[in-house]
C-alpha cells in the first residue's frame, strides 16, 4: 500500500528543535526556498550520488555542493532515535545518561568546535569537561552519511554501545542546528582531480609527512603496486574516496553496530533473572517498533540480530533436557518477540523479496528443537468474523472443532508470523476501508453481488478473518506509521463486532428456555481474546486510546527529566463517518466486551497466568480514563449487554463450566457505576460472584477439601490459577460489602451471594474480618446489620473447620468471640449456647468461656449486676458441657471457671470424679489435684491423688518416669494429712511401683524429713516416721524385695561395660537394706546369693567383693 503523508511520529514530534538545516533564515524572512535547493534536496534524499554522476555527465560545483549539503539528515528525530531507548529511565536513574541528552548538553554548551564537511564525511572536535580534578577530554569524531542517513559513525572515545555515543550526537545536532556554519567542500576526489602533477606530488608528501608514523607503511605498499604494472590496484579504474557517498548498489541504511546488539542481548539473556535486565530487553523491543514506526529497514535487521541471540540463550537446551518451563520473565520476552515478528512480516508497504527472506529465516527458526513453543489451546484458523448466528448444542462444527483440537500439530511463537506471511493488503474492500472516512455502500456499485460488507447503519465491516488476526492488522498499521489507516480498519472491526453479538443475542434468545432449564451450556465463544498470544482487545484499545489523547501530551520531543509523570488526558474525539461516537467510547466498549466474554480457561500455567496479566494490563488502561457522563452511559449500556449476553458473556445467566470467572472486571465495574446507577452495579457485581468450576465441584453443604486454604489443586490439575482467582472473588466481594454499608437490603444479598458462592473458609474468614472492620470506624458509630454479617461469616467459617484442627482456628475463635463482642451480649449468649456447632470443647472451654467473661469484656458489654450474672452462668454451663464432653482437657478450665459458683464448681468436681472412674488419666488426675491443694482443698486433692496412682504402673526400670514428681507430691500431702492418709496410700504405691529406686526416695523422705512449705501453699507439719513400723514397714519390705527382683533381672542380661551402673545400684539397695533392723544381715545373705548364683561372672563378682566385702 501506498505510505501516507509525512507524519509526526508519536515520541519523536516536530518541535522547536527540529528543523530542516539551512531553511530556517530563508523562511524566517518570508523568502521560499530556490528551485535549486527544492531540486537538491530531494535528489539528496533518495539518489546516490553516483547515480547523479553517471546520469548526467558533468554537474556544476555548486549543484554538486547543494546536494552534498542536503543529503546530511535534516531532523533530529534520527538522531534521537539512534542515541536513546526511547523510554523513561528507570526510576532512580538520572536522565543525563542518556547518549542523546549528554550530547544536547555539550552542543548546548559550546563543546563542538572545528567541524568540516568534505563530501559525504563529517568531521569535527568535541571538548567534554573532567569530572573533578581531571583535565578536559578532546575527541575527534568522524561520520558518514547518504541520503539523509548516517552510514558510519567514528569517536576517539571508543565506547562501543548499541548507540551514538553523546560525541556523535553533539556533532550531528550541530550539523543539523547551524548548517551554514559548516565549512563546506566537495568530496576529496574533486579536489585531486583539479591539482597538477607537481602539487599532486606535494599533497601527498605533505599529507605522509603530518601522519608518517601513521600511514607511511601503507603509502609504500601502495607505492609498490601502482609502480608494479600487472598489479590488481591497476586493473581498476580510478580509486576509492571515502567522501564521495555510498554507490548505487550500497544498501541504504542508517549504521547500526550488529557485534554491539548482539552482545548486548547475550549479557542481558545471560542476566534474566534480574528486573532490570528483562526491562532493557524490552526496551530494544521497544527500539524496533520504534523503528518500524519511522519505516527504518533498521527495525528487521535489529529483530533480527535479537532472534539469533535469543535462540542461543544457553537455557532453552537446559530446560530442555531438565524437562522445565521457562521463567515467566523469559516466556514474556518471548511473546513480545513473536508478536514482534508479526508485524514485521504483515509490513504493508515492505517488498516481496523482503518478506521472503524473513519468512524463510522464521521456517528456519521454527524448525528448530529448541524453539519455544505457544503455550494454551489457541487456534490458528479460529473462526471468522461473521454476523451470523452460533451454532447450537452438540452441532456438526463443534465436534468438528473438538476432532480438529485433538489432533493439533506443534506450534512455536514464530507460527503465526509464517501465517501472517500468508496474507496481504490487496483486498479491494480492505483498500478502501483504510483508504477513507466515507467509504459506505454508496461507493460501491456491486453491494449485492458482493458478501454483507456494511452495518445495517452503512458503516463498512471487516468480515472473512479471524477477530486476532484482524486487530494484529491494526497493530501492524500503527508499528509502521499509519495510525488514520489503523483507526479506520479498528473501527471497520468494532462494527463487526456490534453486528456478531446482535447475532448471538438473537440465537441465545430462541434457546434460552432450554438452557436456563439446564443451567449450564456447552456453547460459548470459540476462544478467549484476553491473553492471546496477539492480544487484540489491547490492540484495539491502545490504538483507540491514543487518538484520544490530548494533542499537548504528544508534543514534548524533549521531555523535562525533572517532571513527574502525568496520567494521561483523554478527550473525546469524533469517529469520521459515526455521528455521535467517539475513539474514546470505542476503546471503553471494546474493553468491556474482550474483558466480559465468556471464555473457556486455556491450557498450561503460563497461558493461564497470561489471562489474569492481561485483565490487569486492560483495566490499568481504563483506571487512566476519567469517565464522564458520556462514558458513564456506555457503561451502562455494555453492562446491561453482558447481563443479558447469554451464554457468550461471562455475565450470562448459563456459564461453561470451565469458563473463566469475571471477578476482576466486575470490580471495576461495579465501582464505575457505583455512584451513577446502584442497581445495576450490585446486579452486574453479584451476577459476576459465580466461580463456575467450584460451583459444580461443590454440591450444597459438601464439605470444603482443605478448609483453611484455597481449594486443592489436585481436584482441579487443569486449574493452575485457581487460588488466585478465589482471591480476587472474595476482593470482589469485599468491595461490595464496603459499599453496601448502611443497606440492609444490599448487604444480605451480598451475604447471600457469599455463603453461595465462595467455599474457601480462609477467604470467607478474611472477608468477616474486613467487614468487621469496616462496620467499627473509630470516629462513627458501629453498623448493626454489617457487624451481623462479619458474625454470620465467622460462624459458617467455623462450622466449615470444625473437624479440622489448625493453628488458625484459635486466632478465628479469639476473633469471632470478639466480634460477637462488639454486637453485644445476647450474640455472645448465643455462641456460648449453641457451641457444640461451632467449637471443639477445648476451644469452648479454654477461649469462648474464657475470652467471654474477661474483666475487659464485661467493660466493654457495660453490663449490669444481673446481666454479668446471666452471663458468667452461661459460661458456666459451657464449660460443664464441655467437661463432660472432654474431661480429659476441659475438666480443669471448667473448674477454674466454676470457682467463684460452689454449686457450679462441685458439679465440675464431681465431672472429675466419674471420669476417674471411666478412665482419665493419671497426669490429668494429677494436675486437677494440685489444683484442688492450691484451691485449699487437701482433702479432695489426696482423694484425686489416690485415684490417679490407683490408675498408675511403674516398672522395675523406669527410673525416669514422668509421673515420679507427682507420686512424690503425693505422698508429701498424705505425710502432711496424717497417719490415716498416709497409711491408706502405702497399699496403693507397693501396687502401682515396681521401681525399687523410687520406693526408696519415698522411704527416705518419709523417714529423715518432715515435708516444709510446699511451693503451693503451707502444709502441716508431720513428724518423721520410722521404717521399722507400720505403716512403712511394709514399703520396706516391697523396697528391698524389688530391689533384689531387679537385681536379677539386670545380671540376667548383663555386660561387662554396665558392671560400674550395677555396682552404684548395689550401693542404693545397701542404703535401703539398712534401714530396717537386720538390713545388714539380709543384705550379707543376698550378696552371698549372688555370688553363688553367678559365680561364672568372675570380674564382676570381684567388683562386688572389692565393693563390698
Amino acid at each position: 500500500m501506498d505510505p501516507p503523508a509525512a507524519k509526526r511520529s508519536r515520541g519523536c514530534p516536530a518541535g522547536p528543535e527540529e528543523r530542516e538545516a539551512g531553511a530556517g533564515a530563508a523562511r524566517g524572512r518570508g523568502r521560499p526556498e530556490t528551485l535549486l535547493d527544492l531540486s537538491a534536496k530531494r535528489v539528496a534524499e533518495s539518489w546516490a550520488f553516483e547515480q547523479v554522476e553517471e546520469r548526467f555527465s558533468r554537474v556544476p560545483e555548486p549543484v554538486q555542493k547543494r546536494i552534498v549539503f542536503w543529503s546530511f539528515p535534516r531532523s533530529e528525530r534520527e538522531i534521537c532515535m539512534y542515541s536513546s531507548l526511547g523510554c523513561q529511565p528507570p526510576e532512580g536513574e538520572p536522565d543525563a545518561r542518556v547518549p542523546f541528552t549528554r550530547g544536547l548538553h555539550l552542543l548546548q554548551s559550546g563543546a563542538v568546535d572545528r567541524v568540516l564537511q568534505v563530501g559525504f564525511h563529517l568531521s569535527g572536535n568535541v571538548r567534554e569537561p573532567g569530572g573533578p580534578g581531571e583535565p578536559e577530554r578532546l575527541y575527534h569524531v568522524s561520520i558518514s552519511f547518504d541520503r539523509c542517513k548516517i552510514t558510519a559513525v567514528s569517536c576517539g572515545c571508543d565506547r562501543r554501545d548499541l548507540f551514538y555515543c553523546a560525541h556523535v550526537v553533539a556533532l550531528s545536532l550541530h550539523r543539523i542546528r547551524h548548517a551554514r556554519q559548516v565549512e563546506l567542500r566537495l568530496p576529496i576526489s574533486e579536489t585531486l582531480s583539479r591539482m597538477n602533477r607537481d602539487q599532486l606530488q606535494k599533497f601527498v608528501q605533505y599529507l605522509i609527512s603530518a601522519h608518517h608514523t601513521e600511514v607511511l607503511p601503507t603509502a609504500q605498499r601502495l607505492a609498490d603496486e601502482i609502480l608494479l604494472l600487472g598489479s590488481e590496484i591497476n586493473l581498476v579504474h580510478g580509486a576509492p574516496d571515502p567522501t564521495a557517498g555510498a554507490g548505487i548498489e550500497d544498501a541504504n541504511c542508517w549504521h547500526l553496530d550488529e557485534e554491539q546488539i548482539q552482545e548486548q542481548v547475550k549479557q542481558l539473556l545471560a542476566n534474566g533473572g534480574y528486573y532490570g535486565a528483562s526491562q532493557q530487553l524490552r526496551s530494544m523491543f521497544g527500539k524496533v517498533r520504534e523503528m518500524l514506526r519511522m519505516r527504518d529497514s533498521n527495525g528487521a535487521r535489529m529483530l533480527i540480530l535479537m532472534t539469533e541471540q535469543f535462540l542461543q540463550d544457553p537455557r532453552l537446551a537446559l530446560w530442555r533436557q531438565q524437562g522445565a518451563g521457562m521463567t515467566d520473565k523469559c516466556r514474556q520476552l518471548w511473546d513480545e518477540l513473536g508478536a514482534l515478528w508479526v508485524c514485521v512480516v504483515l509490513s504493508p508497504h515492505c517488498k516481496p523479496e523482503e518478506r521472503e527472506g524473513w519468512l524463510q529465516l522464521l521456517s528456519t527458526w521454527d524448525k528448530l528443537d529448541l524453539c519455544p513453543l505457544e503455550e494454551g489451546n489457541y487456534s490458528f484458523d479460529g473462526p471468522s468474523l461473521q454476523p451470523t448466528a452460533a451454532p447450537g448444542p452438540g452441532s456438526k462444527e463443534e465436534e468438528e472443532e473438538e476432532e480438529e483440537a485433538a489432533t493439533t500439530p506443534r506450534h512455536t511463537v514464530f507460527c503465526r508470523a509464517l501465517q501472517a506471511g500468508r496474507l496481504h493488503w490487496g483486498d479491494g474492500h480492505l483498500q478502501r476501508i483504510l483508504a477513507s472516512d466515507s467509504y459506505g455502500p454508496s461507493l460501491t456499485g456491486s453491494v449485492g453481488a458482493e458478501r454483507l460488507a456494511f452495518d445495517p447503519q452503512g458503516r463498512p465491516l471487516w468480515l472473512g478473518e479471524p477477530f486476532p488476526t484482524a486487530c494484529a492488522r491494526v497493530d501492524t498499521l500503527r508499528a509502521h506509521g499509519y495510525p488514520r489507516q489503523a483507526l479506520r480498519l479498528a473501527g471497520a472491526i468494532v462494527n463487526t463486532l456490534r453486528v456478531q453479538r446482535r447475532q448471538q443475542l438473537d440465537s441465545y434468545k430462541q434457546q434460552k428456555k432450554e438452557l436456563l432449564q439446564k443451567g449450564a451450556t456447552c456453547i460459548t465463544n470459540a476462544e478467549g481474546w484476553v491473553g492471546h498470544p496477539l492480544d487484540p482487545i489491547g490492540c484495539l484499545c491502545r490504538a483507540l486510546l491514543e487518538a484520544s489523547c490530548l494533542e499537548e501530551e504528544t508534543l514534548a520531543l524533549y521531555p523535562d527529566p525533572g517532571s513527574e509523570k502525568r496520567k494521561v488526558a483523554y478527550q473525546h474525539v469524533p469517529v469520521p463517518g459515526s455521528p455521535g461516537e467517539s475513539y474514546l467510547a470505542l476503546a471503553l466498549e471494546v474493553a468491556l466486551l474482550g474483558l466480559g466474554q465468556q471464555r473457556a480457561l486455556p491450557e498450561g500455567l503460563y497461558a493461564q497466568d497470561k489471562v489474569v496479566r492481561n485483565e490487569e494490563q486492560l483495566l490499568a488502561l481504563l483506571d487512566q480514563v476519567d469517565l464522564d457522563e458520556r462514558l458513564v452511559q456506555v457503561l451502562r449500556k455494555q453492562a446491561g449487554l453482558l447481563l443479558e449476553g447469554g451464554p457468550f458473556s461471562g455475565f450470562g445467566e448459563v456459564l461453561l463450566g470451565e469458563s473463566v470467572p469475571m471477578h476482576t472486571c466486575a470490580r471495576y465495574l461495579f465501582t464505575a457505576l457505583l455512584s451513577h446507577d446502584p442497581e445495576l452495579a450490585y446486579r452486574l457485581a453479584l451476577r459476576a460472584m459465580r466461580l463456575p468450576v467450584l460451583d459444580t465441584a461443590f454440591a450444597a453443604g459438601e464439605p470444603h477439601p482443605t478448609p483453611l486454604d484455597s481449594t486443592d489443586s489436585s481436584r482441579f490439575p487443569r486449574w493452575f490459577i485457581l487460588g488466585h482467582l478465589e482471591t480476587r472473588q472474595c476482593e470482589l466481594a469485599s468491595t461490595m460489602l464496603t459499599a453496601a454499608k448502611g443497606d440492609p437490603k444490599w448487604l444480605h444479598a451480598v451475604l447471600g451471594s457469599i455463603q453461595q458462592n465462595i467455599h474457601s473458609p480462609a477467604l470467607l474468614f478474611k472477608l468477616a474480618q474486613d467487614a468487621c472492620k469496616t462496620a467499627t470506624p473509630a470516629s462513627a458509630p458501629p453498623d448493626a446489620t454489617l457487624l451481623g454479617i462479619a458474625l454470620e461469616l465467622g460462624l459458617q467459617v467455623m462450622r466449615m473447620t470444625l473437624n479440622t484442627m489448625t493453628w488458625r482456628r484459635r486466632e478465628m475463635v479469639r476473633w469471632l468471640v470478639s466480634c460477637a463482642t462488639e454486637i453485644g451480649p445476647q450474640a455472645l449468649m448465643n455462641i456460648m449456647q449453641n457451641w457444640y456447632t461451632l467449637f471443639t470443647p477445648v476451644e469452648a472451654a479454654t477461649i469462648v468461656a474464657v475470652t467471654g467473661t474477661t474483666h475487659a469484656t464485661l467493660l466493654r458489654l457495660q453490663l449490669d449486676t444481673a446481666q454479668r450474672e446471666e452471663l458468667w452462668a452461661c459460661a458456666r454451663t459451657l464449660a460443664l458441657q464441655c467437661a463432660m464432653k472432654d474431661p480429659q482437657n476441659c475438666a480443669l478450665p471448667a473448674l477454674t471457671l466454676c470457682e467463684k459458683n460452689r454449686a457450679a464448681f462441685e458439679a465440675a468436681y464431681q465431672i472429675v470424679l466419674d471420669a476417674a472412674a471411666g478412665g482419665l488419666g493419671h497426669a490429668h488426675l494429677f494436675t486437677v489435684a494440685r489444683y484442688m491443694e492450691h484451691r485449699g482443698l487437701p482433702l479432695r486433692a489426696y482423694k484425686l491423688a489416690t485415684l490417679a496412682l490407683a490408675q498408675l504402673s511403674i516398672a522395675f526400670n523406669q527410673d525416669s518416669h514422668p509421673a515420679g514428681n507427682d507420686v512424690l507430691w503425693a505422698c508429701s500431702l498424705s505425710h502432711s494429712l496424717g497417719r490415716h492418709e498416709l497409711s491408706a496410700l502405702v497399699p496403693l504405691l507397693i501396687r502401682s511401683i515396681q521401681c525399687a529406686p523410687m520406693l526408696s526416695d519415698i522411704l527416705r523422705r518419709w523417714t529423715l524429713s518432715a515435708p516444709g512449705l510446699g511451693p503451693l501453699g503451707a502444709r502441716r507439719a508431720a513428724k518423721p516416721l520410722g521404717a521399722d513400723r507400720a505403716p512403712l514397714c511394709q514399703l520396706l519390705d516391697a523396697a528391698v524385695a524389688a530391689y533384689i527382683t531387679t537385681s536379677h533381672s539386670r545380671l540376667t542380661h548383663i555386660s561387662p561395660r554396665h558392671y560400674g551402673d550395677f555396682i552404684e545400684f548395689l550401693g542404693k539397695a545397701r542404703e535401703t537394706f539398712l534401714l530396717a533392723p537386720d538390713g545388714h544381715l539380709q543384705f550379707t545373705q543376698f550378696l552371698e546369693n549372688l555370688k553363688q548364683t553367678y559365680k561364672g561372672k568372675k570380674k564382676l563378682m570381684l567388683l562386688v567383693r572389692e565393693r563390698f566385702g
